[in-house]
């Protein structure tokens, strides 16, 4: 009997999905979905770290302006593990 690559092809699908996800995180998406704020680092270069907690999850995000820029953007956002 030749095993089935089901489960292998969920868990490429499953890690896919959260690198993607993972992308696309902001602050403001992670606020909405419930998110709080935990802390906040300021960087030498002019950003701001802001780690946001929901239960046991902790994210790091970076985010960043410049005197022009219309908004506080958020440049990345990683798990911390």
């Amino acid at each position: 009997m030749r095993p089935s690559l089901t489960p292998l092809a969920v868990l490429v699908l499953v890690a896919t999905q959260t690198a993607v996800s993972a992308q696309n995180m902001t602050v403001q998406s992670l606020m909405n979905d419930g998110y709080t704020v935990a802390g906040i680092v300021t960087s030498l270069k002019g950003g701001a770290g802001v780690f946001l907690q929901k239960g046991n999850a902790l994210i790091y995000c970076y985010a960043t302006e410049t005197p022009t820029s219309p908004t506080v953007a958020t440049k990345y956002c990683k798990p911390v593990k």
